[in-house]
Protein backbone atom coordinates (compact mmCIF):
# COMPACT_ATOMS: atom_id res chain seq x y z
CA UNK A 1 0.00 0.00 0.00
CA UNK A 2 2.92 2.31 0.37
CA UNK A 3 4.48 1.23 -2.45
CA UNK A 4 1.86 2.29 -4.80
CA UNK A 5 1.17 5.84 -2.71
CA UNK A 6 5.09 6.77 -3.51
CA UNK A 7 4.67 5.83 -6.94
CA UNK A 8 1.29 8.28 -7.04
CA UNK A 9 3.52 11.35 -5.01
CA UNK A 10 6.27 11.06 -7.61
CA UNK A 11 4.06 11.19 -10.64
CA UNK A 12 1.66 13.97 -9.14
CA UNK A 13 4.94 15.78 -8.24
CA UNK A 14 6.24 15.19 -11.51
CA UNK A 15 3.42 16.78 -13.40
CA UNK A 16 3.76 19.24 -11.46
CA UNK A 17 6.94 20.33 -12.28
CA UNK A 18 6.60 19.87 -15.84
CA UNK A 19 3.90 22.05 -15.64
CA UNK A 20 5.27 24.88 -13.90
CA UNK A 21 8.92 24.78 -16.45
CA UNK A 22 5.64 25.11 -19.64
CA UNK A 23 4.19 27.65 -18.08
CA UNK A 24 7.30 29.87 -17.57
CA UNK A 25 8.67 28.85 -20.95
CA UNK A 26 5.43 30.44 -22.34
CA UNK A 27 5.83 33.50 -20.74
CA UNK A 28 9.02 34.16 -22.13
CA UNK A 29 8.46 33.33 -25.12
CA UNK A 30 5.17 35.83 -24.83
CA UNK A 31 7.65 38.61 -23.13
CA UNK A 32 9.66 38.10 -26.31
CA UNK A 33 7.32 38.12 -28.97
CA UNK A 34 5.70 41.27 -27.10
CA UNK A 35 8.87 42.90 -27.29
CA UNK A 36 9.53 42.01 -31.08
CA UNK A 37 6.05 43.69 -31.52
CA UNK A 38 7.39 47.06 -30.44
CA UNK A 39 9.94 47.07 -32.01
CA UNK A 40 8.42 46.61 -35.71
CA UNK A 41 5.66 49.14 -34.32
CA UNK A 42 8.41 51.57 -33.80
CA UNK A 43 9.84 50.90 -37.15
CA UNK A 44 6.58 51.14 -39.10
CA UNK A 45 5.76 54.43 -37.03
CA UNK A 46 9.39 55.79 -37.93
CA UNK A 47 8.74 55.06 -41.84
CA UNK A 48 5.13 56.07 -42.01
CA UNK A 49 6.52 59.89 -40.52
CA UNK A 50 9.20 59.56 -43.07
CA UNK A 51 6.20 58.78 -45.86
CA UNK A 52 4.86 61.98 -45.01
CA UNK A 53 7.79 64.36 -44.76
CA UNK A 54 8.74 63.27 -48.34
CA UNK A 55 5.07 63.45 -49.44
CA UNK A 56 4.78 67.07 -47.94
CA UNK A 57 8.11 68.29 -49.85
CA UNK A 58 7.14 66.69 -52.97
CA UNK A 59 3.66 69.10 -52.56
CA UNK A 60 5.85 71.85 -52.35
CA UNK A 61 8.32 71.15 -55.21
CA UNK A 62 5.32 70.63 -57.29
CA UNK A 63 3.97 73.96 -56.71
CA UNK A 64 7.31 75.79 -57.42
CA UNK A 65 7.28 73.67 -60.56
CA UNK A 66 4.04 74.87 -61.60
CA UNK A 67 4.27 78.75 -60.62
CA UNK A 68 7.65 78.81 -62.85
CA UNK A 69 6.05 76.65 -66.03
CA UNK A 70 3.31 79.53 -65.68
CA UNK A 71 5.93 82.46 -65.54
CA UNK A 72 7.36 80.38 -68.58
CA UNK A 73 4.77 80.22 -70.93
CA UNK A 74 3.58 84.00 -70.23
CA UNK A 75 7.12 85.17 -71.41
CA UNK A 76 7.02 82.64 -74.10
CA UNK A 77 3.98 84.21 -76.02
CA UNK A 78 5.70 87.60 -74.74
CA UNK A 79 8.63 86.48 -77.13
CA UNK A 80 6.36 85.05 -80.16
CA UNK A 81 4.65 88.05 -80.65
CA UNK A 82 7.62 89.33 -80.93
CA UNK A 83 9.29 86.68 -83.71
CA UNK A 84 5.99 87.63 -85.62
CA UNK A 85 6.10 90.90 -85.72
CA UNK A 86 9.50 90.62 -87.38
CA UNK A 87 8.73 87.91 -89.61
CA UNK A 88 5.87 90.73 -90.40
CA UNK A 89 8.79 93.54 -90.89
CA UNK A 90 10.93 91.25 -93.19
CA UNK A 91 8.06 90.49 -95.65
CA UNK A 92 7.57 94.05 -95.74
CA UNK A 93 10.98 95.21 -96.70
CA UNK A 94 11.16 91.81 -99.25
CA UNK A 95 7.64 93.08 -100.90
CA UNK A 96 9.33 97.07 -101.03
CA UNK A 97 11.98 95.36 -102.51
CA UNK A 98 10.87 93.23 -105.21
CA UNK A 99 8.48 96.45 -106.24
CA UNK A 100 11.15 99.02 -106.07
CA UNK A 101 13.29 96.51 -108.66
CA UNK A 102 10.47 96.07 -110.75
CA UNK A 103 9.88 99.45 -111.26
CA UNK A 104 13.76 100.53 -111.74
CA UNK A 105 13.49 103.72 -109.29
CA UNK A 106 15.63 102.25 -106.94
CA UNK A 107 18.19 104.69 -106.03
CA UNK A 108 21.87 103.77 -104.32
CA UNK A 109 20.99 105.56 -101.10
CA UNK A 110 17.99 104.34 -101.17
CA UNK A 111 19.05 100.90 -101.65
CA UNK A 112 22.01 101.23 -98.78
CA UNK A 113 18.83 102.57 -96.45
CA UNK A 114 16.88 99.26 -97.00
CA UNK A 115 19.91 96.74 -96.64
CA UNK A 116 20.67 98.88 -93.35
CA UNK A 117 16.86 97.99 -92.01
CA UNK A 118 17.26 94.80 -93.08
CA UNK A 119 20.57 94.27 -91.12
CA UNK A 120 18.50 95.86 -87.96
CA UNK A 121 16.21 93.43 -88.49
CA UNK A 122 18.37 90.75 -88.03
CA UNK A 123 19.84 91.83 -84.95
CA UNK A 124 16.61 92.73 -83.27
CA UNK A 125 15.80 89.22 -84.23
CA UNK A 126 19.17 87.93 -82.40
CA UNK A 127 18.65 90.14 -79.47
CA UNK A 128 15.17 88.29 -79.16
CA UNK A 129 16.96 84.88 -78.87
CA UNK A 130 19.81 86.36 -76.55
CA UNK A 131 16.59 87.58 -74.41
CA UNK A 132 14.78 84.56 -74.60
CA UNK A 133 18.11 82.67 -73.19
CA UNK A 134 18.79 85.04 -70.44
CA UNK A 135 15.01 84.53 -68.87
CA UNK A 136 15.59 80.56 -69.42
CA UNK A 137 19.06 81.24 -67.26
CA UNK A 138 17.70 83.91 -64.70
CA UNK A 139 14.27 81.02 -64.30
CA UNK A 140 16.93 77.84 -64.13
CA UNK A 141 19.35 79.94 -61.28
CA UNK A 142 15.79 81.10 -59.02
CA UNK A 143 15.15 77.77 -59.14
CA UNK A 144 17.97 76.60 -57.80
CA UNK A 145 18.44 79.24 -55.25
CA UNK A 146 14.82 78.77 -53.97
CA UNK A 147 15.32 74.74 -53.24
CA UNK A 148 18.38 75.75 -51.68
CA UNK A 149 16.85 78.07 -49.07
CA UNK A 150 14.14 75.41 -48.46
CA UNK A 151 16.29 72.57 -48.23
CA UNK A 152 18.41 75.16 -45.47
CA UNK A 153 15.53 76.10 -43.53
CA UNK A 154 14.25 72.80 -43.41
CA UNK A 155 10.79 71.29 -42.04
CA UNK A 156 8.95 74.55 -40.61
CA UNK A 157 5.18 75.45 -40.51
CA UNK A 158 4.13 76.84 -43.49
CA UNK A 159 2.39 79.37 -41.51
CA UNK A 160 5.53 81.14 -39.93
CA UNK A 161 7.61 80.71 -43.19
CA UNK A 162 7.28 80.83 -46.99
CA UNK A 163 8.99 81.01 -49.94
CA UNK A 164 7.98 82.05 -53.51
CA UNK A 165 8.63 83.28 -57.06
CA UNK A 166 6.54 86.62 -58.42
CA UNK A 167 7.55 88.90 -61.11
CA UNK A 168 10.99 87.77 -61.71
CA UNK A 169 12.03 87.98 -58.03
CA UNK A 170 12.27 85.61 -54.68
CA UNK A 171 10.24 86.45 -51.81
CA UNK A 172 11.00 84.93 -47.96
CA UNK A 173 8.12 85.97 -45.84
CA UNK A 174 9.12 85.29 -42.30
CA UNK A 175 6.45 85.62 -39.08
CA UNK A 176 6.83 88.36 -36.68
CA UNK A 177 6.26 85.54 -33.69
CA UNK A 178 9.40 83.71 -35.09
CA UNK A 179 11.64 86.44 -35.24
CA UNK A 180 10.74 89.45 -32.44
CA UNK A 181 8.86 89.80 -29.43
CA UNK A 182 5.20 91.18 -29.52
CA UNK A 183 5.18 95.11 -30.10
CA UNK A 184 9.25 94.88 -30.34
CA UNK A 185 12.44 94.92 -32.44
CA UNK A 186 14.05 92.58 -30.18
CA UNK A 187 15.34 89.27 -31.88
CA UNK A 188 14.51 85.83 -30.10
CA UNK A 189 17.10 83.52 -29.93
CA UNK A 190 14.75 80.76 -32.66
CA UNK A 191 15.08 84.07 -34.93
CA UNK A 192 18.73 83.90 -34.78
CA UNK A 193 18.57 80.17 -35.87
CA UNK A 194 16.51 80.83 -38.58
CA UNK A 195 18.25 83.81 -39.84
CA UNK A 196 21.96 81.71 -39.90
CA UNK A 197 20.09 79.43 -42.66
CA UNK A 198 18.76 81.94 -44.84
CA UNK A 199 22.52 84.14 -44.43
CA UNK A 200 24.19 81.01 -45.37
CA UNK A 201 22.71 80.19 -49.04
CA UNK A 202 23.09 83.80 -49.39
CA UNK A 203 26.58 84.06 -48.22
CA UNK A 204 27.29 81.23 -51.13
CA UNK A 205 25.62 83.58 -54.25
CA UNK A 206 28.06 86.95 -53.18
CA UNK A 207 26.47 88.70 -56.32
CA UNK A 208 22.78 88.46 -55.41
CA UNK A 209 21.22 91.71 -53.70
CA UNK A 210 18.17 91.97 -51.69
CA UNK A 211 15.89 94.06 -49.53
CA UNK A 212 14.60 93.08 -45.81
CA UNK A 213 10.93 94.74 -45.14
CA UNK A 214 9.10 94.80 -42.23
CA UNK A 215 5.47 94.93 -42.19
CA UNK A 216 2.87 95.10 -39.62
CA UNK A 217 -0.86 94.99 -38.97
CA UNK A 218 -3.47 97.99 -38.96
CA UNK A 219 -3.61 97.78 -35.23
CA UNK A 220 -2.52 101.28 -33.93
CA UNK A 221 0.76 100.74 -31.95
CA UNK A 222 0.58 101.46 -28.34
CA UNK A 223 4.28 101.45 -27.61
CA UNK A 224 6.71 103.88 -25.73
CA UNK A 225 9.99 104.71 -25.89
CA UNK A 226 11.27 106.19 -29.57
CA UNK A 227 8.72 104.54 -31.52
CA UNK A 228 5.98 106.44 -32.43
CA UNK A 229 4.03 104.11 -34.58
CA UNK A 230 3.57 101.19 -36.82
CA UNK A 231 5.97 102.72 -39.46
CA UNK A 232 8.91 103.41 -37.29
CA UNK A 233 8.16 99.65 -35.84
CA UNK A 234 8.25 98.08 -39.49
CA UNK A 235 12.03 100.57 -40.13
CA UNK A 236 13.48 99.37 -36.71
CA UNK A 237 12.52 95.62 -37.40
CA UNK A 238 14.15 95.57 -40.81
CA UNK A 239 17.25 97.31 -39.88
CA UNK A 240 17.55 95.02 -36.90
CA UNK A 241 17.59 92.44 -39.15
CA UNK A 242 19.75 93.72 -41.45
CA UNK A 243 21.99 94.61 -38.83
CA UNK A 244 21.98 90.86 -37.71
CA UNK A 245 22.95 89.61 -41.02
CA UNK A 246 26.23 91.76 -41.55
CA UNK A 247 27.54 91.78 -37.75
CA UNK A 248 26.93 88.12 -37.23
CA UNK A 249 26.55 86.67 -40.35
CA UNK A 250 28.90 88.43 -42.51
CA UNK A 251 27.17 89.57 -45.29
CA UNK A 252 28.08 92.64 -47.59
CA UNK A 253 26.42 95.53 -46.11
CA UNK A 254 26.69 97.03 -49.74
CA UNK A 255 24.16 93.99 -50.78
CA UNK A 256 21.54 94.86 -48.63
CA UNK A 257 18.64 97.52 -48.00
CA UNK A 258 16.41 98.25 -45.39
CA UNK A 259 12.88 99.12 -45.61
CA UNK A 260 9.60 99.95 -43.52
CA UNK A 261 5.95 99.28 -45.35
CA UNK A 262 4.40 99.65 -42.02
CA UNK A 263 0.47 98.04 -42.76
CA UNK A 264 0.23 99.12 -46.29
CA UNK A 265 1.43 96.38 -48.31
CA UNK A 266 -0.80 93.18 -46.50
CA UNK A 267 -1.00 89.83 -48.24
CA UNK A 268 -4.58 89.76 -46.58
CA UNK A 269 -7.30 91.58 -44.70
CA UNK A 270 -6.97 92.44 -41.04
CA UNK A 271 -10.06 91.49 -39.58
CA UNK A 272 -9.44 88.77 -38.20
CA UNK A 273 -6.94 87.49 -35.94
CA UNK A 274 -5.17 85.09 -38.46
CA UNK A 275 -5.07 87.86 -41.39
CA UNK A 276 -3.65 90.19 -38.86
CA UNK A 277 -1.06 87.90 -37.73
CA UNK A 278 -0.18 86.70 -41.51
CA UNK A 279 0.50 90.59 -41.97
CA UNK A 280 2.59 90.98 -39.64
CA UNK A 281 5.96 89.71 -41.05
CA UNK A 282 9.16 90.47 -42.43
CA UNK A 283 9.89 89.68 -45.95
CA UNK A 284 13.23 89.21 -47.13
CA UNK A 285 13.41 90.27 -51.33
CA UNK A 286 15.86 88.48 -53.49
CA UNK A 287 16.13 90.89 -56.19
CA UNK A 288 16.45 90.17 -59.85
CA UNK A 289 19.86 91.08 -61.50
CA UNK A 290 18.36 93.53 -64.16
CA UNK A 291 22.38 94.44 -65.15
CA UNK A 292 21.81 91.59 -67.54
CA UNK A 293 19.24 92.75 -69.25
CA UNK A 294 20.42 96.38 -69.13
CA UNK A 295 23.74 94.87 -70.90
CA UNK A 296 21.75 92.83 -73.55
CA UNK A 297 19.45 96.57 -74.14
CA UNK A 298 23.75 97.89 -74.85
CA UNK A 299 24.16 95.90 -77.75
CA UNK A 300 21.16 97.57 -79.29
Amino acid sequence: MNYKLAITAVAISSATLFSCVGKKKVQEMQAQAAAKYDDLNKAYLKKESDLTACLEASKQKGQLADDLTAKNKQLQTEIDGLNKQVDYLKQNNNQVLGQLKDLSVITGAQAESIKKSMENIGMKDMYIQDLQSSIAKKDSLNMALVMNLKGAIGNLDDGDINIKVDKSAIFIDISDKLLFKSGSYDVTDKAKVVLGKVAKVLNAQPTIEFMVEGHTDNVTYKGTGELKDNWDLSVKRATTIVRLLQTSYGLDPKRMTAAGRSEYLPVTDNTTAEGRAANRRTRIVILPQLDQFFKLLEKK
